[in-house]
């Protein structure tokens, strides 16, 4: 007897529980398997794990989705007994192949947590057999307990703050990503100074003074909050932003320009302008040779277009200079250039650049952009696009840790097999 429950604990991927009695169900093809949990592992609170008094027998028998073998289900049973505990009143045991509140075992739902990060919802319901908000509570579950085992925002010195829009209607989450480890560790609902604010309670006092460096865009909700939870740090503008001041910049002079054509007559040279529109946002070494010879048209035709265009690509070499004292001495050049540009978009800018200098000279010092924070919004945007079926942000947020923070658990019984290595 002892043998065999023994080989059917290997088979199940059960650890500390006792095979009582396995059967097959004819009628409902499945695996009955009745199990209990070692004497040391009884009467514990399913919430803390304290060893505590028993309260009941609970509501009798109760059953656990496990892991098919084969094309079989697979069902645990074992009385619900309930204990009081201390501190969390009258609660259901805890029992060793389940989490809390589930009604899976755990492999299933590492298993699905995997299946989740990985693939579509459609394949995770059919492989599994089990219904899409059953996933996003497993993903829950999962990711609450791995961020229980290990906190994500312990030893941060450089992070990138941004935002990502998740539903229409204004709906943002907060992303916070480390630049050591290019990991995710913080997402929360909102793109507000409370969001960012909430980050850095959770970061708590003493880890925010170890901050040295944050990088975000020119939001104002970023900065001040920065400020206030750790003075010390320096903010660093990202510099895909200001190019993209720029490109705006040029983009409304076309438009102007062409607003002119339109009211002159002139539309044959209005449509060129607006034919004009792709090849003014590309870098000089990202254009196709008739591309090339349109902007050589402009440069012929229409100075002040093309000197707009020259503006945006100076202020971009300005992020590309070898050296920190390089960019410094361009963004000089280019804000006295700009200043007396006689280009009202580009006179703005260079109010602005100067509004952010501090900003854009310590992105010159340190080069630190939000070029991880843009990867990580990019695989947010294809996980959100794969399991768009999640309606609760909870999921979302859990199933983002799994797969951007580190946390996503091995497949059942790979823990311990070597990884192949390319």
């Amino acid at each position: 007897m002892a043998t065999r429950s023994r080989v059917w604990r290997k088979l199940l991927g059960l650890k500390d529980v006792v095979v009582e009695e396995v059967d097959f169900d004819e009628a409902g093809q499945a695996l009955r398997v009745a199990v209990r949990p070692l004497r040391r592992g009884r009467r514990r609170c399913s919430r803390c794990g304290r060893r505590c008094a028993g309260y009941d027998r609970g509501g009798g028998r109760r059953r656990w989705r496990g892991l098919d073998m084969g094309t079989v289900r697979v069902w645990l049973e074992a009385e619900a007994v309930r204990v009081r505990c201390p501190e969390h009143g009258v609660v259901v045991a805890e029992v060793p192949w389940a989490r809390a509140g589930a009604r899976h075992t755990k492999a299933f739902e590492d298993q699905c947590a995997w299946l989740a990060v990985r693939t579509s919802r459609t394949a995770v319901c059919e492989l599994m057999r089990v219904g899409w908000r059953a996933v996003g509570a497993m993903v829950e579950r999962v990711g609450a307990e791995a961020r229980a085992g290990r906190d994500p925002l312990a030893g941060l010195r450089r992070i990138g703050i941004d935002e990502f829009s998740y539903r229409r209607g204004q709906r943002y989450l907060t992303v916070v990503v480390d630049h050591d480890t290019g990991r995710l560790v913080w997402l929360a609902p909102g793109r507000d100074r409370a969001a960012v604010a909430g980050f850095f309670e959770a970061l708590g006092p003493e880890r925010a003074r170890r901050l040295r460096l944050v990088s975000a865009d020119a939001a104002e909700w970023i900065a001040p909050v920065v400020r206030a939870y750790a003075p010390q740090a320096t903010v660093c503008l990202d510099p895909f932003h200001v190019v993209q001041w720029a490109t705006r910049a040029v983009d409304a002079v076309r438009r102007e320009l062409w607003r002119r054509l339109r009211r002159s007559g002139h539309r044959a040279e209005a449509r060129d302008l607006q034919r004009a529109r792709w090849v003014l946002w590309k870098a000089p070494e990202r254009l196709a040779e008739a591309e090339r010879e349109r902007l050589a048209g402009l440069a012929r035709t229409n100075r002040p277009l093309y000197r707009a265009y020259l503006l945006k690509e100076a202020l971009r070499s300005v992020f590309q200079a070898p050296t920190p004292e390089a960019g410094l001495a361009r963004l000089e050049r280019w804000l006295a250039w700009a200043s007396r540009s006689r280009l009202a978009p580009f006179v703005a800018l260079a109010r602005t650049v100067r509004r952010h200098r501090a900003r854009i000279e310590a992105t010159l010092r340190h080069r630190l952009t939000n070029a991880r924070i843009e990867a990580c919004n990019t695989q947010l945007r294809l996980l959100h696009r794969i399991a768009f079926g999640f309606r609760n942000v909870e999921a979302f947020i859990s199933l983002a840790f799994l797969k951007l923070g580190g946390f996503c658990p091995p497949l059942p019984g790979r823990e311990t097999l070597p990884t192949k290595t390319a």
